[in-house]
């Protein structure tokens, strides 16, 4: 069963290691698997925004690069007051390598919104097309 209180706090907390000089705009990430490990992400920047790495995919990476294959829930965290969504590539990856997994959006105070990937990404494009 996924801890979203101990996910919520781990996505808060990484978002204050986020490198975000140019936008201000720090968000973090945390993945959990179906062994209850727990990986963070944090956003990137870099003066070529092309290079700036989302904190889903970072967490996500994390996960794959130390052996996850199975995952439960991812939350994202930034200082908003409406909701931040996972960006079409974070979406993209996150149904790849994830399925249908939960996906809560929540501010420095509150959990703001619940979602499945499959809501965020409706004609998910997969291995099934190829």
């Amino acid at each position: 069963m996924t801890d979203f209180d101990a996910l919520v706090a781990a996505a808060r907390e990484a978002r204050e290691r986020a490198i975000a000089p140019y936008s201000g705009f720090r968000v973090g990430a945390a993945l959990s698997t179906v062994d209850g490990r727990i990986f963070t992400g944090c956003n990137v920047e870099n003066a070529s925004y092309g290079l700036t790495v989302c904190a889903e995919r970072v967490a996500l990476l994390k996960a794959l690069s130390e052996g996850a294959r199975e995952f439960t829930a991812i939350v994202v965290v930034a200082d908003t007051d409406d909701p931040t969504p996972p960006c079409g590539p974070c979406r993209q990856l996150l149904w790849e390598y994830c399925g249908d997994i939960p996906v809560t959006l929540a501010n420095l105070h509150t959990v703001k919104a619940h979602h499945t990937c499959k809501e965020l990404l409706p004609f998910p494009f997969d291995g099934r097309l190829l």
